[in-house]
């Protein structure tokens, strides 16, 4: 089972805004002389460091910014409220044999911290497939999902990925994974399913069930 973190597994951001890390990160691209016109009024983090990245040709901005990121989503994960049910459903995958991963555009050190204060690191191990160097490889991209599923030894076929966004969907789809989408209001939903997505639970309460092989 490949997880997407924030939100599958866990709400990142729930007391330390997303939108005042991107608000800090475009503050620094002001500092530093580049501040492309996309970036205004930009929320996400995420996209702040993306657009940066395809603006800056040396990419010493763009390094800094994903260090101040990783920095950011680090504090994050010391305040971030599990997703209802999420553990319990780890719990029975890993009780039931299968192995579970992480593969999310979150910086690794941010889902390993996270997994450490909530008492989750046993069923994921090193199985923790973050944020690369290269932003190139960022879901949609399937990197993360590729490397997950080389390190578990488990083929396309056998896995399943829990996303929350279009991108999640789009990197299952490319790695050849089946996908289930996860939203925790309409808007999401909706987003997930103009992309394409057949299948969206609202919540994880009774995966756990159907989790454990009869």
């Amino acid at each position: 089972m490949l997880f997407d973190f924030d939100g599958p597994l866990a709400d990142l951001f729930a007391r330390r805004p997303a939108a005042r890390i991107a608000e800090a990160l475009r503050a620094r691209t002001v500092d530093l002389d580049l501040q492309p016109e996309e970036l205004n009024g930009v929320s996400d983090p995420l996209r702040v460091l993306q657009i940066t990245a395809k603006r800056d040709a040396s990419g010493r901005l763009t390094s800094e910014l994903e260090g101040l990121l990783a920095q950011e989503e680090v504090l994050a994960a010391a305040t971030a409220l599990p997703t209802p049910h999420a553990r319990r459903l780890v719990h029975s995958l890993a009780e039931s044999g299968r192995k579970v991963a992480i593969t999310t555009n979150n910086s690794a050190a941010a889902a390993t911290a996270y997994l450490h204060r909530r008492g989750l690191s046993r069923y994921f191990g090193a199985h923790v497939y973050g944020r690369a160097a290269d932003l190139g490889l960022l879901k949609p991209d399937p990197h993360c999902l590729t490397r997950a599923m080389a390190c578990t030894g488990e083929p396309p076929e056998s896995c399943l990925m829990i996303g929350d966004s279009p991108s999640d969907l789009l990197a299952a789809e490319s790695a050849g994974v089946a996908f289930l989408g996860f939203a925790r209001d309409e808007r999401k939903a909706l987003s997930l399913r103009q992309a394409g997505a057949r299948h969206v639970v609202a919540s994880l309460e009774h995966l756990s069930v159907v989790a454990v092989p009869v």
